[in-house]
């Protein structure tokens, strides 16, 4: 996968989290994460929101590397399964997106997020593609 670092588009909150753009192509996305305390939840394991932030982004980006011509990637559904607790601090959590159906509108995507190599959640997500930046201004 080709490696620009940052984001395709600048998005604050992952920027805060710290995570990290490994590359888009071909309906296939990778991010990862250093895990840190404030990844944290009061079992000190990394937080659902977390992983869950992880899988909508690289589902997101899945669907977005099939159309060049897409601004934005908006999730209409979301579903995930936590299998196992994710990583502590100064673990690495990498985060896989594939998109296996796409329409005009849509794309259907499925992610997992993996810590070393423990699967720790999957999800299946939908999202609509936006074409024009003020759509998503309107938002």
């Amino acid at each position: 996968m080709s490696n620009p670092h940052p984001f395709p588009n600048e998005i604050p909150f992952l920027t805060q989290l710290g995570a990290e753009f490994l590359g888009m192509e071909n309906g296939r996305a990778q991010v990862a994460l250093n895990l840190v305390p404030q990844h944290m939840n009061s079992w000190q394991v990394t937080h659902g929101g977390v992983t869950m932030t992880l899988l909508d982004v690289v589902m997101s980006l899945a669907g977005r590397s099939l159309d060049p011509d897409s601004r934005a990637g908006v999730t209409v559904e979301m579903k995930t399964s936590f299998l196992q607790p994710a990583g502590k601090p100064g673990g690495r959590l990498i985060a896989s997106g594939f998109a296996f159906h796409r329409s005009t509108t849509m794309c259907f995507c499925e992610g997992e997020v993996r810590d070393g190599d423990k699967l720790v959640a999957k999800a299946m997500g939908t999202f609509k593609y936006l074409k024009r930046l003020d759509v998503a201004a309107k938002l």
